[in-house]
């Protein structure tokens, strides 16, 4: 699994005017291909009058999945290009429709690849980029007596606490780099005089 990757800060949409046809580029991040195809289907929904809805995007970590269309432009001047713009910024788990509202001047193969590449980097732009880094999942059990101050060392030197459970004793759910694993034992056993239990889980992906 790759340690990080870089996608889409937020949802949205920024709009450019090409030789009086408009290029409305909506963006989101997308978990899946169900999310991302679920996204591309409530855009085109929404611009149902539109000349062209054409979309692309990138799953996975290590982009695994690339898909592209040019929803009826001329082969390669849509999608393919929007599709290179997200890979050239080294978008994962993005998906970007841009719509095409048509002004009367056509613009060439050449004015197509631009103006399609073009609001995709434009949009990159507006909304925003986050990297997100590969975390290992880990419940740490301790006492109830120790708890509270475990909760909050932890918060205090940035490590993310996810959940809390309370039972006979308490399991506090955190995600660490995996670099960080065993100084994070050796500092648990220190904090806790060795009562605490640490347990690693899976892995997931956070905000770096």
């Amino acid at each position: 699994m790759q340690d990080q990757y870089r996608t889409v800060a937020r949802a949205g949409v920024h709009e450019t005017e090409v030789n009086r046809s408009r290029f409305l580029c909506a963006l989101a991040p997308a978990a899946g291909e169900r999310e991302a195809q679920e996204f591309i289907a409530a855009v085109r929904k929404e611009h149902a009058d539109a000349t062209h809805n054409c979309w692309a995007y990138v799953i996975g970590a290590d982009a695994s999945t690339q898909k592209a269309s040019d929803d009826g432009e001329p082969g390669g001047t849509a999608g393919v290009p929007m599709l290179q713009m997200l890979l050239r910024r080294d978008m994962r788990y993005a998906v970007a429709v841009v719509t095409r509202y048509y002004g009367g001047v056509k613009l060439g193969a050449g004015g197509l690849i631009r103006a399609y590449g073009g609001a995709v980097g434009e949009a990159l732009d507006t909304l925003g980029t986050i990297t997100r880094r590969r975390f290992r999942l880990a419940t740490v059990t301790v006492d109830h007596g120790r708890a509270g101050k475990v909760q909050n060392d932890l918060r205090a030197t940035g490590r993310e606490v996810r959940d809390v459970r309370y039972g006979e004793e308490v399991a506090i759910e955190i995600a660490l780099p995996d670099a960080d694993v065993a100084a994070f034992r050796a500092w648990l056993a220190d904090a806790t005089a060795g009562t605490a239990r640490f347990e690693p889980g899976g892995e997931a992906y956070g905000d770096a």
